[in-house]
């Protein structure tokens, strides 16, 4: 048994309380990138990638050319942070980058152009949803030690629960902002055009539909010009 393995609980704890608490995904990612950089020996950059609306982009990275390996895979379909968010799998590692096969359209150009030798992808998911993966890149063939592995098992599972997590909070705090926009809106109405509540929010309601547009971006326009966008004034009752 190695010894991170033998000092899981303490080590798990310690990560939970560094990763957890930021208040913004961008945030968390950061923090992950800076831990695996500074906990995973045979790390040379590292990189947080999540899926977004069905796509998947890189929220944090050490190091521009980690970002590029990314983006490259992203743009080929193909690479070991893409497999790693399959269903069925949790770990992806390539030892040595130049005799890989799995990625053809991908390996050749990050190993002559960014050198890079070997890689870990983890997963990061939750009970509900996949997050994304943490990936872990070297310069050097078979760069991962046994501990390099356990650090980075305890670091993915901690990341994926705190970026769920980050991600929760900025998804409350945007609808709260968007129905407090809302709200203002209905009030510039209601004072404008002696309107109740009700009315004024029928009112944004029947912009959005004729605009084809939707109810907070309507409500956005308003407060911030302080005027109908392009609509006849509504009458009150």
């Amino acid at each position: 048994m190695s010894a991170v393995q033998s000092d899981l609980p303490r080590r798990t704890a310690e990560m939970a309380r560094i990763v957890h608490g930021e208040p913004t995904v961008a945030l968390t990612a950061e923090v992950v990138v800076g831990l695996a950089m500074s906990l995973v020996s045979g790390c040379d950059a590292a990189g947080v990638s999540l899926v977004r609306k069905g796509r998947v982009r890189t929220v944090a990275s050490s190091h521009d050319w980690c970002a590029a390996g990314d983006r490259w895979q992203y743009e080929q379909a193909q690479g070991p942070c893409l497999e790693a968010m399959q269903p069925h799998e949790f770990l992806i590692e390539s030892t040595d980058l130049r005799s890989e096969v799995r990625w053809p359209r991908w390996t050749p150009r990050v190993v002559d152009e960014l050198g890079v030798r070997s890689m870990l992808s983890y997963r990061l998911f939750t009970s509900s949803s996949l997050v994304g993966a943490l990936n872990l890149y070297s310069l050097t063939p078979d760069a991962f030690t046994t501990d390099d592995h356990a650090e980075g098992l305890i670091l993915a599972g901690q990341a994926a629960l705190a970026l769920s997590s980050s991600e929760k909070i900025e998804n409350l705090q945007l609808a709260v902002d968007r129905r407090t926009t809302i709200g203002q809106a209905q009030g510039l109405l209601m004072e404008r055009f002696d309107l109740d509540s009700q009315q004024a929010f029928d009112v944004l309601v029947r912009l959005s539909r004729d605009s084809n547009s939707k109810l907070f971006d309507i409500a956005q326009s308003i407060v911030s010009t302080r005027r109908l966008p392009e609509q006849p004034a509504p009458q009150g009752s």
